[in-house]
Order: structure tokens, then sequence, then C-alpha cells
């Protein structure tokens, strides 16, 4: 193949990427959508929130931070207000969703403390894990962390979700704050058996 066919379809990569799979365009947010990002941190639909959206990142930030442990690199939220917006991003039923370690998108009805803090702890699992252990990992451990130590104020889950907080609380007890991340990234091939983890 010539050169310069290789180099085209390299060039073209990025643009078939953000055009094939929405989540990736959270690299580039005001491309896809009607959305300003006023620095590093927060991108937003609607400009007249941003006190608001301010307030809920660095109050989201902190909490994590003390909970789970200090970020590497604080995470990029596009902060929606319409679901168009959240849908540019390919998501059109969550209140909000981590990609990775490249942003988090919040919906119109992810404006609250334990959502923004639920999808900061998914982006501190990436940080710590690496993105792919992010994808593989169990359910119990996953979400199981992001609902309990987000502090979400429902009493009650969903089964599938409640049974997740339920487990991962029950090992969290067990092993303790100090001991979280060293003991997951010690022990990633037992994350199908929490009764090993609590040995660590």
């Amino acid at each position: 193949m010539p050169k310069k066919i290789i180099a085209l379809l390299l060039l073209l990569a990025p643009v078939v990427a953000f055009a094939l799979y929405k989540p990736a365009r959270v690299l580039a947010p005001e491309l896809f959508a009607d959305i300003r990002c006023i620095d590093d941190q927060i991108c937003i639909e609607e400009p007249s929130r941003l006190d608001e959206a301010r307030a809920l990142y660095d109050a989201s930030l902190h909490f994590v931070a003390d909970t789970v442990g200090p970020f590497q690199r604080s995470p990029r939220v596009i902060f929606c207000s319409s679901k168009d917006c959240q849908n540019a991003f390919g998501f059109d039923k969550a209140a909000a969703t981590t990609v990775a370690k490249s942003g988090i998108v919040v919906g119109p009805r992810g404006w609250m403390p334990h959502y923004l803090r639920h999808e900061m702890i998914h982006h501190r699992q990436a940080e710590e894990l690496g993105i792919l252990a992010a994808f593989t990992k169990p359910e119990w451990l996953v979400e199981g962390m992001a609902y309990a130590l987000s502090n979400d104020p429902r009493a009650t889950l969903a089964d599938r979700w409640e049974e997740a907080r339920q487990r991962f609380l029950e090992w969290y007890e067990v092993l303790g704050r100090d001991r979280l991340w060293s003991t997951l990234i010690r022990y990633r091939r037992y994350w199908q058996h929490p009764h090993t983890l609590s040995r660590g």
C-alpha cells in the first residue's frame, strides 16, 4: 500500500472514530455539540448554569478525593442540559456516564452530587487499575464501589445494583480504606472472589 494512502488513513482514523464511536467525542466535545469548554475540567451546554456546574464539580471532586484518594488528573466533565447534547455523546438513558479517563458526560437529570461522585469514582478506578480493567472488573467491585462510596442517598437500588453495593460494602468493611487500592492492584486475578481479596 502506498505511503500516501497509509498516511491519509492515519489522519482520517480519529475522524472516523469520532463519527462511529460517539463516546470518543468527549475528547473534543465542542466539535460535536453546542458545548463550551470553560477550562480543562468543565465543558457546559448552558453557560448560565456555570456557577451551579462548578459548585457541583468542586464538591464532588473533594468528596471523592477524600473517600478514595486524590486524583492523578482532575476529570473533564461535560454538563449537558438537554437530551440532544447527551445523545451527541451516545448516552441516552444514564443520568451520567464515564468514558474511562477521557471524560464524564452529565445528562439533564444527572446534576446531582451522588451521580457525579459515582462517575468520578469510576474515573479513579480507571486511574488506579487501568482503562482495560475498568471494563473487565466484576460488577460487585466496579458498580458496587461507585454506589457505596458515592454516598448514594437511595435506600434501595434496583436488585442488580443493590446486590453489588451490599457485596462491596461487606468486603470493604473488612478491608478498610487504607488498603483499598493496594489490595485491588495486588489481587487483580482474584476479583471474582471477594473473600480472597479480604486476605490482602
